[in-house]
């Protein structure tokens, strides 16, 4: 097993799971959008379900990149950055682990609340949580958007944060977590 003092950047499968929750995420916001501008129809109902299923992956995603991140350790912060940053580091991390099961759960919940059912691809449909509660329903609708807009928020400051350890700093935060690069 290799010392943990030794690693300096993520694995590839950490790295695999990043990258694939990124994209899916994105996803989210592209369907959720565009779906949010239709009338309601055929072509918003399967964006919609489109949607439910890419959360639920990213539902089921989150459950393997937790686990993965409790087996192995991420590499430890630059030795010079500012103990704020490392405290906003890991805050930020903490907050995205939280949100990448948040979301997929309240637009589960919010959809078993409608009596709408949660379909993965067509493949099978997943149990309603809670059963048909139109005052549960409005609150989690409000809920699932505003943890849509700190998701957001928190995407955006984690991006500008790796973009300013690379830019700014010169240090190799970024590069740890990019496939086909090295750190040294």
């Amino acid at each position: 097993m290799t010392n943990a003092t030794t690693v300096t950047r993520y694995g590839a499968v950490a790295q695999t799971l990043h990258w694939i929750v990124a994209a899916l995420i994105v996803t989210q916001f592209v369907l959720a959008w565009t779906a949010d501008d239709l009338p309601l129809g055929m072509h918003k109902l399967i964006l919609l379900a489109r949607h439910k299923s890419v959360g639920m992956t990213v539902l089921m995603l989150a459950v393997l990149r937790l686990g993965w991140r409790l087996g192995h350790p991420p590499p430890p912060l630059p030795a010079g950055m500012a103990p704020l940053e490392q405290r906003l580091a890991h805050a930020t991390h903490a907050a995205f682990y939280v949100l990448l099961f948040a979301m997929p759960l309240t637009g589960w919940l919010m959809s078993s609340a409608k009596n709408y059912s949660v379909s993965w691809f067509g493949l099978f449909t997943w149990p309603n949580l809670i059963g048909r509660d139109e005052t549960a329903f409005a609150w989690l609708r409000g809920t699932h958007t505003t943890l849509s807009w700190a998701l957001l928020a928190i995407a955006v400051l984690h991006m500008l944060a790796a973009l300013k350890h690379h830019f700014w700093n010169k240090d190799s935060v970024l590069k740890r977590m990019l496939p086909f690069t090295t750190t040294e």
